[in-house]
């Protein structure tokens, strides 16, 4: 016959044991679903634009605008104007990065210019996670550069080279994984 100590022991660790696998699994998910929402640095992304694998160092503009349109009837009998959205305008989006030897990529694509046509692109920009994986993406449609600024030369920096393109463009949806 066994020992009623050794049984009420036994069965305490037992409890024990599940206790600590239900508190593993319900922390497991609260850690997840926790990081599931955590804010994203904006130093972890990409840019897929045409060109060569190079990466970016800066990236601005990802605005979207609507140009408000006032109106008023004559014969509203309120006095204040209402507003309804109108055209859609989109801010240049500038790409910054380091110079790098026999990269012509922003040159050729500059001087791809034959009188009012130039090679337009759709390029994507990705916010990345820990596991370098997309998060959020700005889709931009045709695109096309409309200035190239070199970097700035002094005989006393420090600095890496920097190449700057802004880039003209008739749209840009947001997605978010």
């Amino acid at each position: 016959m066994a020992d009623p100590d050794n049984s009420f022991i036994v069965m305490m660790i037992i409890i024990l044991l599940l206790i600590t696998v239900i508190l593993f699994f319900i922390l497991k998910k609260l850690f997840t679903m926790s990081n599931q929402n955590a804010l994203l640095p904006v130093y972890h992304f990409q840019v897929q634009w045409g060109g060569a694998k190079v990466g970016f160092t800066e990236v601005t503009g990802l605005d979207i605008h609507f140009e408000p349109i006032s109106y008023r009837q004559g014969a509203d009998p309120e006095p204040v104007t209402r507003w309804i959205p109108g055209l859609t305008k989109y801010s240049p989006i500038t790409l910054k990065r380091g110079v790098m030897k026999g990269d012509n990529d922003f040159f050729n694509w500059m001087n791809s210019r034959q009188g009012s046509a130039i090679e337009r692109r759709d390029i994507t920009i990705q916010l990345l996670n820990e596991q370098h994986q997309p998060v959020v993406s700005w889709k931009v449609k045709n695109a096309f550069p409309v200035s190239y600024m070199g970097p700035e030369l002094y005989a006393h920096g420090n600095e890496i080279a920097i190449e700057t393109l802004v880039l003209a463009h008739e749209g840009l949806e947001v997605e978010n994984a």
